[in-house]
């Protein structure tokens, strides 16, 4: 191999010093196990920058095409300062709006202001996976209700319309159809209420895995899907990228875009006039040919089981101690138990029960959420009797 035994610098020294002081440049080049090329370079080197010359030289680039530049960098810095609460994200949409050109990606501008010192990085959190769970067989009215938003489109007015649907799956009932402007938790928890108080409640509401319905959480529970628990109705899911098991209720969509979308309305308000007249139409006039030609009103008849004007109060007979989980998730336990549950269960009653091992079952209805373990540290379980 070249330039063994010494440091390469200092046989470069040499092998230039033998050749300056006239021994053939071929003759050198075998004795040092280098190539007449790399000799020669080495010759112009040392001519063109002295003894420097004989250094290794940095390999990074001079020029780095994709490098933010530095005044972007500094935009991005000075608009943080102005707003030290905005994320990256929120300040790349400003600074486009106002500046009239593209900025580099969010997480481009996150790295900047964490170079900075403007922002700290995040502490991971353990995630749970969005699971499914078994799908009940609606053999009467209200045994399973269907939710869901069909897609979003843009109204005359260039808003957008977010449509709430509900139906009841064993008669094709449209429960309710809202247009939003956004998904919106507390909105989709009214439009139930007023649904509620209407048809009364069903066994089982079936959706899909986003939000509000589902999270990536413990037990993929939200408010909304509490508030249900809360009523006695049983949160359904269906499997990722399988919308075939909510098949009757897509399939009212397709129906919905195509007889009230093209062309969408002016307004929201235009829009829902739209929504109501389909709804109508779809419950009272339209036959259905998995009802054998009947139409939905001739099939659905309300629940027997009514909207009640105040929840039941939660007990938990079999534990030990009963504690409200506080509003940012956490269960204070004591001054240094604090496990962090979900913020879906803000304000709701939990039961906690000690086992024989000394850790501590946490209970949320019917449902074992998971253990609190010796270190404080909390451990979920399998809960909803997910597969």
């Amino acid at each position: 191999m070249p330039w063994k035994g010494k440091s390469p610098v200092d046989l470069r020294m040499e092998f230039i010093a033998r050749l300056k002081s006239g021994e053939r440049m071929t003759e050198l080049c075998v004795e040092y196990g280098i190539s007449r090329k790399t000799g020669h370079k080495l010759s112009k080197q040392f001519d063109e920058f002295g003894v420097q010359g004989l250094f290794d030289r940095s390999r990074a680039p001079r020029h780095i095409p994709h490098k933010t530049p530095p005044e972007v960098a500094e935009l991005v810095v000075a608009e943080r300062l102005r707003h030290p609460t905005w994320g990256p994200r929120k300040l790349k949409e400003v600074l486009e709006q106002r500046l009239g050109h593209a900025f580099p990606a969010a997480s481009t501008l996150g790295d900047i202001l964490l170079r900075r010192g403007l922002v700290e990085r995040r502490k991971g959190r353990r995630r749970h996976r969005p699971q499914p769970t078994k799908l009940r067989l609606a053999a009467a009215p209200n045994d399973v209700w269907c939710i869901d938003y069909k897609g979003q489109f843009r109204l005359g007015d260039q808003s957008y319309c977010y449509p709430l649907t509900v139906t009841d799956q064993h008669s094709r009932y449209v429960l309710g159809c809202e247009g939003m402007a956004a998904i919106d938790e507390d909105q989709a928890r009214e439009c139930l209420a007023s649904i509620f108080s209407e048809h009364g409640l069903p066994l089982v509401m079936r959706s899909d895995n986003g939000p509000p319905f589902a999270s990536t959480g413990l037990a993929g529970l939200t408010k909304l899907s509490v508030f249900w628990m809360r009523l006695g109705i049983t949160p359904e899911r269906i499997r990722p990228a399988h919308p075939e098991e909510n098949g009757q209720h897509e399939r009212m969509h397709r129906t919905l875009k195509r007889e009230t979308t093209r062309p969408a309305r002016t307004n929201l308000l235009r829009q829902q006039e739209a929504f109501d007249t389909f709804v109508r139409e779809f419950n009272t006039t339209r036959p259905h040919e998995a009802l054998e030609m009947k139409r939905p009103a001739d099939v659905y008849r309300k629940s027997s089981r009514p909207y009640p004007e105040r929840l039941t109060e939660l007990t938990y007979p079999t534990h030990d101690d009963v504690v409200d989980v506080y509003g940012n998730g956490l269960l204070y336990l004591s001054r240094t138990r604090r496990p962090y549950l979900s913020a879906a269960l803000a304000g709701q009653p939990v039961g906690v029960r000690e086992e024989g091992d000394g850790r501590l079952l946490i209970s949320f209805m019917h449902i074992d959420l998971g253990h609190v373990e010796k270190d404080d540290s909390f451990t979920p379980t399998n809960p909803l009797g997910i597969s």
